[in-house]
């Protein structure tokens, strides 16, 4: 891909899929900032300049532009099914208050200028923060004359093109565990971080299975992100049947910080582990700007899920390497994953 200033070396190429198996990714898009100047906060001052400095970086690691990325990454591994995680709309209002993003919108746009089609199958809303006010860009200096929100989702794309591929009964759902945070903000309520999941039941070539993407609590919750774990072991995926669960899993798969991917694993077989590919499969995180072309990954926390009829084929980390020369010079924070599966036992 020819980008501005340098030309980055392509991935490797994406190995060839047989009609009958299946391929399926998911991928953390990032909110573009980190919430951290907020959540730490402790006088109302400082929340407004936090809340000023959350929305510049946002702008900053624009997402209309790292959706031409993201756009081009779906191009070259073709999914059928993918996960999206923080898939978020960031709504203001006032004089000079800046632009509103809508990320799902944002990249349906470029996926329809590459000629792709995929269906927004199901999505599953989850945090819901504000409107709280924004001091700056506004060109006002009354306190709350400008105003910034926070909505974030989990989205299932559907490849509409894909042979053999059907798709039903869309669902969503939230988990009872959550992180409440207070702001010191008069008449802010405090920050519930919400997670779910969202859902399809599926048919490939006469195969029926579950498709499930999910968000859970970061590793700093540890207690929050295990209950999450448990509702979603009881729940979207509970029954019989096959599924394949793709998401930010938010535990190391090496164990090096919660137990929440042993729980998990005690169900489902990891496709990373399962197809060999080789290498540690590294996929979390990047600095919160996006701007560091050098920044390591540390942890494997995005997964992807299987049991029942499902069989790895292979696995591969994707938007692992720059996209462009100039910040924003990632995709998101996070790589994706994509995987290849086939069925263990004959279709029908």
């Amino acid at each position: 891909m020819a980008l501005t200033g340098t030309a980055w070396a392509g991935p490797a190429a994406v190995p060839p899929v047989e009609p009958q198996h299946l391929r399926v990714m998911t991928h953390n898009v990032y909110l573009g900032a980190s919430l951290a100047p907020a959540l730490a906060a402790r006088t109302t001052p400082a929340l407004l300049a936090a809340v000023a400095t959350i929305y510049a970086e946002v702008r900053a690691t624009d997402f209309t532009v790292r959706a031409e990325g993201l756009a081009g990454e779906i191009a070259r591994e073709s999914p059928d099914l993918v996960g999206l995680q923080e898939v978020t709309t960031w709504t203001t209002t006032g004089p000079g208050a800046g632009p509103s993003q809508d990320f799902l919108a944002i990249l349906r746009q470029a996926l329809d200028r590459r000629g792709l089609h995929y269906a927004v199958a199901s999505v599953s809303p989850g945090t819901d923060v504000g409107p709280i006010p924004l001091a700056a860009p506004c060109a006002s200096t009354t306190v709350g004359t400008c105003t910034l929100r926070l909505r974030d989702s989990d989205v299932v794309l559907v490849n509409e093109r894909t042979p053999g591929l059907h798709w039903s009964a869309p669902r969503h759902g939230l988990y009872q565990a959550r992180q409440t945070i207070p702001l010191p903000a008069p008449g802010v309520p405090p920050v519930e971080l919400v997670h779910g999941w969202a859902s399809v039941e599926a048919k490939h070539h006469g195969v029926s299975f579950r498709f499930v993407t999910t968000h859970l609590e970061t590793e700093q919750f540890p207690a929050v992100q295990r209950a999450q774990a448990t509702e979603f072991l009881a729940g979207p995926v509970a029954g019989p049947g096959t599924v394949i669960a793709v998401g930010d899993f938010n535990s190391a798969a090496d164990g090096s910080t919660t137990d929440t991917y042993q729980l998990l694993t005690g169900r489902f077989r990891d496709a990373w582990t399962e197809a060999s590919p080789g290498g540690p499969g590294l996929t979390c995180c990047r600095s919160a700007d996006l701007n560091d072309p050098a920044a390591p990954l540390t942890s494997r926390i995005d997964l992807v899920l299987l049991d029942g009829a499902a069989a790895a084929r292979d696995a591969r980390v994707v938007g692992a390497e720059p996209f462009r020369a100039s910040r924003p010079r990632y995709t998101s924070d996070h790589a994706g994953v994509a995987a290849t599966v086939g069925w263990r036992r004959p279709a029908g």
